[in-house]
C-alpha cells in the first residue's frame, strides 16, 4: 500500500461508533490527519478523540434541512483542515430503526433517509470543490442489507440500497476528478452487536456458522477495506460497491 503523508487528511461520520472507532485507528495509524464526527448525543472515547486531529459534533439528520447548520459543518471542517489537504471522506453514520413496514412511521423514514443517504449527499456536495481539488475520495459504508434483507429492516435496507446506487451514479458523474466507492458488510462484532448476544452464545455462534468463513467481520475488516479503497494508487478503482460478508452474499440457503 502506498505510503500516506500526514498532510492528507479523512473526514469520518459516525466516528464514535463501533465500526467508526475501528476507522478512525486504522486511518490515523496509516498517517491520515483525521476530522471525526458524530451526533452530539454520542460523544467519542478519549481514545477515539485523541486519534483525531479535531472533533466536529453535528446532527446530520438536520443538515439538508437547514443550511445554516449545513454552513457551520463546512466551515468546521474546512477549518479544521489546516495547512493539509481534505482527501477523503468516509460516510459512516448511519441509523437503523427496526419495525415491520406497518409499524414504522414517517418520522422514522425521514430519519433513516436524511441521515443514511441525504447526509452523504448533502456533506460531499459542500466538500467537493476541496475533494475535486485535490483529487481525493469518498466512501459509503453500505450494508449486507441493499441485497439481502429480512423482516423488519425496510427502512434501513432501503436506504442502503439507495446508497448503492448514489456510489455508482457519483461515480460516473464525477469521473476521474473524485473516485467514489462503497463497502456493505454483513454482521460485524461491533460492541453493540457484542453486547446483543451476551446472554444468548448460542446464537451468536448460529451466527458465526452462518458465514461461509464461520466468523462474523470485525470493525478491523471493515478498515482495512476503507484504506484499500481509499489508497490514491487505486485510480482505477471507481464506482465499486465492494461485498464485505465472509462469503455469505453467495450462500443459499433452502430447506434440502
Amino acid at each position: 500500500m502506498s505510503s500516506i503523508t500526514p498532510a492528507k487528511t479523512v473526514l469520518v461520520t459516525g466516528a464514535a461508533g463501533g465500526i467508526g472507532a475501528g476507522l478512525v485507528e486504522a486511518l490515523a495509524e496509516a498517517g491520515w490527519m483525521v476530522l471525526g464526527s458524530d451526533h452530539p448525543s454520542t460523544p467519542p472515547s478519549n481514545h477515539v478523540r485523541q486519534r483525531c486531529q479535531a472533533w466536529i459534533s453535528a446532527d446530520l439528520a438536520a443538515l439538508s434541512r437547514h443550511p445554516h447548520q449545513l454552513e457551520t459543518f463546512q466551515v468546521a471542517v474546512l477549518s479544521a483542515v489546516e495547512n493539509g489537504k481534505l482527501m477523503a471522506v468516509v460516510h459512516n453514520a448511519a441509523v437503523q430503526y427496526l419495525g415491520s413496514f406497518e409499524q414504522l412511521g414517517s418520522v422514522e423514514w425521514h430519519e433513516t433517509l436524511e441521515v443514511n443517504l441525504m447526509a452523504p449527499v448533502t456533506i460531499s456536495r459542500a466538500l467537493l470543490p476541496q475533494l475535486k481539488r485535490h483529487r481525493g475520495s469518498i466512501v459509503h459504508i453500505g450494508s449486507i442489507h441493499s441485497q439481502l434483507t429480512k423482516p423488519g429492516f425496510t427502512a434501513y435496507a432501503t436506504s442502503k440500497a439507495a446508497l448503492a446506487g448514489l456510489t455508482r451514479a457519483m461515480a460516473v458523474e464525477l469521473g476521474d476528478s473524485v473516485r467514489v466507492n462503497a463497502i456493505e458488510p454483513a454482521a460485524i462484532a461491533t460492541p453493540m452487536l457484542e453486547a446483543g448476544f451476551a446472554d444468548t452464545p448460542v446464537l451468536k455462534a448460529q451466527l458465526e456458522a452462518f458465514h461461509p468463513t464461520g466468523a462474523i467481520g470485525s470493525p478491523e475488516d471493515v478498515a482495512r477495506a476503507v484504506l484499500f479503497l481509499l489508497d490514491p494508487a487505486n485510480t482505477f478503482l471507481n464506482g465499486c460497491v465492494l461485498p464485505l460478508g465472509g462469503g455469505i452474499h453467495s450462500r443459499l440457503y433452502d430447506p434440502a
